[in-house]
């Protein structure tokens, strides 16, 4: 039997999230009002190129991570099971901001459709910004990864934009909220196995 977090846990976990949501609205502000608006940009386009920018400054980074443990420690050998703890939380984050990229590069590109080129450019600077709180976070405590939480929820925010915006347009409102009420609805499922004790 799995045993359940305790409140020092969830708390330490939520106090990360709790910090960084309005430091990332902050963040939010700053660029909407201070970055200047992209050269001549092709929305689709630029989804694209931000899609790649934002697997240089997260993925190549996280696998670089790892690769140069490897290569200069003991762990050369993946089969040896030999990582350091710096190197565990490397190869976790790796495998959270592929997870992760999916999300964010699907909501993006589909965003492209109907947001603004400089809407688009602040939603992978946040993301990316995000994907390094957590990375930090995870350094400093396991329990800290969830500073980085704010770039999952910003992700989620839009496709749940695009979902709405993609049945609306399709078969008109009540399209686009039935696509959200049947999230919401598995989302409560999910929320209630996860209390539930675990086998």
């Amino acid at each position: 039997m799995v045993e359940p977090v305790t409140p020092q846990q969830r708390r330490a976990t939520l106090s990360g999230i709790a910090l960084s949501v309005p430091v990332t609205v902050l963040l939010w502000w700053a660029l909407w009002a201070y970055l200047p608006d992209p050269i001549g940009a092709n929305s689709l386009r630029l989804a694209i190129q931000c899609c790649a920018v934002a697997a240089l400054l997260t993925l190549v980074l996280g696998v670089e991570a790892v690769a140069h443990e490897r290569l200069f420690t003991a762990a050369i050998d993946p089969l040896a099971g030999i990582e350091t703890g710096r190197m565990r939380v490397n190869i976790r984050y790796l495998s959270n901001t592929l997870e992760q990229y999916v999300v964010f590069a699907a909501g993006l590109l589909a965003l492209s459709l109907y947001a603004s080129a400089k809407v688009l450019v602040i939603v992978t600077i946040v993301w990316v910004v995000a994907r390094w709180a957590f990375w930090i976070g995870y350094h400093k405590s396991p329990l800290m990864r969830g500073v980085g939480a704010p770039g999952m929820l910003q992700s989620m925010i839009v496709l749940l934009y695009v979902a709405y915006r993609f049945g609306s347009d399709a078969y008109g409102p009540t399209a686009g909220i039935a696509l959200l009420v049947i999230f919401a609805a598995i989302e409560v499922v999910l929320f209630w196995a996860a209390k539930r004790p675990a086998q």
